[in-house]
Parts: structure tokens; sequence; C-alpha cells
């Protein structure tokens, strides 16, 4: 993408030796639906061949299977709503990708991710982004100060529109191609329909917390907290025309909760437990924890205490209710600038 483009284009003009690595994590890639692994590969060669790099190519589709697919899907056959991001990151980004480039004879890699690293008296540490609205220190608090020594962020310290400006000045062909989304590449898809070939659907009822019939749920995976949209209740008897809202899944017994008002009393909730937790700074102290923290990508930092539960358990207590508090997504700690790491939601409180 035009991220990794200018990456490199930036590391050039410093005299560094840069060569290109594209590797391909998805062997389905023949969907109309989203941006082709080849069409990808096409794109990458062309800006090498601007520079005058070489491409090295790698399929990592076996490992992302296994290290990472196959944890979403797990997640998701559990009821939560996983961030396949975060893991990408962590076993393949900066894990296959990342000794493959080494054993290539590569002294470091550098990646279009929009964050800083700064090196303290106590080692590495991953720091936010300057252009904080493409800030992606939530997707990689799950690095160690291993892989964070050998990666560089080129793009830290300038913001998109710069990023844009310079692409296009260079002249590379794909300074345009809009920014990629979608679940970490496998792309663009229609995500009911995707996630149908792998997970059996499982309908069942959608009810108010109070119990009142609402309509039917085509499977609890489809949804997520503080959901609007494709809920099919628009226009219902005894009820105003305030939007609907998924706030919570009742796993046990296959319901749907729904509940009216973007900030439903049950969509908002001030603590929360997590687990898995990773810290790339040193770990807390049994104290609580002062810091502040986010549960989802762009999210304003929000203000907290984190109190250790165990070695891997934590429980944070925010200053306000946050909304829509998922579990499966990610809590991610902060003071000022540093990332110190974070955990999975386990449940809100």
């Amino acid at each position: 993408g035009v991220d990794s483009a200018v990456a490199a284009l930036l590391l050039q003009r410093q005299g560094i030796n840069v060569e290109g690595l594209f590797m391909k994590n998805w062997e389905e890639d023949d969907n109309g639906d989203y941006c082709a692994a080849a069409e990808d590969l096409a794109d990458a060669q062309a800006v090498a061949d601007h520079l005058g790099i070489r491409l090295h190519t790698v399929n990592f589709s076996s490992e992302y299977w296994d290290r990472v697919f196959e944890f979403f899907l797990a997640e998701y056959r559990s009821g939560r709503t996983p961030n396949p991001d975060v893991l990408c990151n962590r076993e393949i980004k900066f894990s296959a990708f990342l000794e493959h480039a080494l054993s290539l004879g590569a002294d470091a890699i550098a990646t279009g991710h929009y964050a800083r690293t700064s090196v303290a008296p106590d080692g590495i540490h991953l720091c936010r982004a300057h252009d904080e609205n493409k800030d992606q220190t939530y997707f990689l608090y799950m690095l160690d100060r291993r892989q964070l020594a050998l990666s560089r962020f080129p793009l830290g310290n300038i913001d998109k529109h710069e990023v844009r400006r310079l692409a296009q000045q260079a002249g590379f062909p794909n300074h345009a191609k809009k920014d990629s989304t979608g679940i970490c590449f496998i792309g663009e898809r229609r995500f009911q329909a995707f996630l149908s070939r792998y997970l059996p659907a499982n309908p069942g009822r959608m009810e108010t917390p109070e119990g009142r019939y609402m309509g039917e749920h085509l499977g609890l995976m489809y949804y997520t907290l503080g959901q609007r949209k494709g809920l099919g209740i628009g226009g219902c008897q005894q009820a105003d025309d305030t939007p609907w809202f998924v706030v919570d899944k009742d796993i046990a017994n296959n319901i749907l909760l729904v509940g009216q008002g973007h900030d439903h009393p049950m969509l908002m909730k001030q603590t929360l437990e997590a687990s898995r937790l990773h810290w790339i700074s040193a770990k807390p102290n049994p104290a609580p924890l002062t810091c502040q923290a986010r549960i989802r990508h762009r999210q304003p930092l929000q203000r907290c205490s984190v109190l250790l539960l165990d070695q891997d358990h934590c429980r944070v207590e925010f200053e306000q209710p946050q909304r829509a508090v998922t579990p499966g997504q990610s809590v991610v700690f902060y003071l000022q600038d540093t990332c110190l790491g974070g955990g999975i939601i386990e449940r809100a409180a």
C-alpha cells in the first residue's frame, strides 16, 4: 500500500539499503469484493521498480491459518468479538515476516504502521504516532522488545496527508490507493457470508432486557455490542422512533438483547476485567496503576486505574463509563505517549 511505499522511500532517502518483501497470507484471492493478492503484488512490484529495489515474495497462508485464523474462529464460536489484527501483528508481521526478513540478510524490518519507538535506559518503548487519528499502537501492544528493536516505523512522525503528498510527489502509481479495511489480510468481504462458510449459523430470539420478543437474530456471532445496523427492528409497535442497538448477548440461551438509545444503560460500563496480559514496559506493581486506556482503535484515551488480580488478569476501573465494552476486544494502556501493553477484555461490570 501507499504507507509501505512511502516508508521505503523515506528510508532510501536516508541512504539506507532497502529491499521489499511481499507476503501473501490468504489463499483465496479471486473474490471480486476485495483487493486481490495478485493486484496487491502488482502494486508492490510497481513501487519496487519505481524505487529501483528488489522485491522478495513469501507465502505465510499456512502460518496465518494456524496462528491467527483458527483463534479468530474459536472466539466467534464462543460468542466473543475478536480483533485479528492484534494477533496478526504479533504472530505474522512481526514474527514470521520478521524472521524471514532476517534470514534474507536484513538487519531490521520497516513497515507502514503509524507508531514510534523510543530508547530509554530501561529499554525500548512503543509510543503513539504523531498523527493521532492514524495511530496504530492499539494493534501493536502485543509486540515484545526484541520485535520492536528490530522494527522501524518511518511514518511515526508524519500524518497521512503528508504521506499521500510524498507518494504523489514521488510518482508512485498507488499514491491514491484507498486505505485497506476489513479483516486483516482477508480483505473487504461481506462479513456475514464469509463467516458462515466456516461456522454454522445458530439463529435465535431477539428480546429486550425486559423479555419482550422483538424478532429473530441470524446468529450471535454476526452481532457486536453497540451495533445498530442490520437488526431489522425499525417501526415496531409499542416503541417510539429511538434507534435500537445490541446491548448484550445471552450466550447460554442464544438470545440477542436489544435496547433503544445509543447510550442505553446496559451499554455503559465503568469496570472491566481483562486476561492474557502483555506488558511492553515493566509490569506494574500489585498496587493500582493510574494511567490511560482505550478499548477500541481511535478512541480518545480514557483515565483509569489498573489492578493486577494475578500474573495474567487485571481489573480496570475507568473514571467515566465506557460504551460497548466488548469481550474479545483489547484494552490497551498508556502513560502519556508510551504504550505500556494491554490484554483481552473478558467481561464488563
